[in-house]
């Protein structure tokens, strides 16, 4: 019994996020297209039947249907499930990683972001404006929710960032694109700027290795998207960033 209710607010956290990740999909679509995200209703791909709101509860209506409009039967797209699933399963983890904190809910927020503008560069090479202003908002929130460390985010604000814009300047943006910068100087302001540097390097070592298994087995261009492998950096560093740099500076005797 008391097992059961240690885990009821997990299993809250979860239905908020899958519910937070039928909301993701509209971004992933609309968004590039300049579409809005709050007063167009949500509709079929295919046949443009607006849809009914048991036909839009996260995960569950994409299973019950079998992936199709209820309406024309066209398919549905897998992306609706596995954005609403992925969404609820991060949530977890940072509720269980991060502890039950307010800063566990700018984690999830700022994850949710980088979902979204992961899966919008990977199509069109672009991180949409919105998102990284969405994100710099978060850093304000992370700023007032950590005072004492004001020095700590409003460093780690610039110091990826103005790398960046210095590498894109002098290579014509071709070396970095303005999207990335601007991704690192807003969650910068969120982790500050021990943090933001580990999740520069492993965005950098995590890109680096898929983009040349992907080359070799896909033959694709060597032109990357960066902003999801930046994102992986950001969340890694995000949860476990502290752990790991503290480690990392013992094994110095520092």
């Amino acid at each position: 019994m008391l097992l059961f209710l240690d885990i009821i607010p997990y299993i809250t956290i979860f239905i908020f996020g899958i519910t937070i990740g039928s909301f993701l999909n509209v971004c992933i679509y609309r968004i590039p297209l300049g579409e809005s995200i709050a007063t167009a209703p949500s509709h079929c791909m295919t046949c443009g039947r607006k849809l009914k709101w048991y036909d839009m509860v996260p995960v569950f209506s994409w299973l019950l249907l079998g992936g199709k409009c209820r309406n024309c039967k066209a398919k549905i797209s897998v992306q609706y499930l596995i954005i609403e699933g992925v969404n609820g399963i991060l949530y977890v983890v940072i509720c269980v990683v991060n502890g039950l904190e307010w800063s566990s809910v700018i984690y999830c927020f700022m994850a949710s972001a980088l979902l979204v503008l992961s899966i919008i560069d990977w199509r069109t090479f672009e991180i949409p404006f919105c998102l990284n202003v969405f994100l710099f908002v978060l850093g304000v929130a992370a700023v007032i929710l950590d005072r004492g460390n004001v020095v700590d985010h409003l460093i780690g604000m610039i110091c990826i960032s103005g790398l960046l814009e210095v590498l894109y300047l002098v290579s014509g943006g071709r070396a970095i694109g303005g999207g990335d910068i601007k991704l690192m100087f807003a969650c910068g302001l969120i982790l500050g700027w021990k943090r933001i540097i580990l999740a520069f390097l492993l965005g950098c070592v995590i890109g680096s290795v898929i983009h040349t298994v992907r080359i070799k087995v896909s033959k694709v261009g060597h032109m990357l998207a960066m902003g999801p492998y930046l994102s992986a950096g950001i969340f890694l560093a995000a949860l476990w960033g502290n752990t790991w740099i503290s480690w990392y500076l013992s094994k110095l005797g520092l």
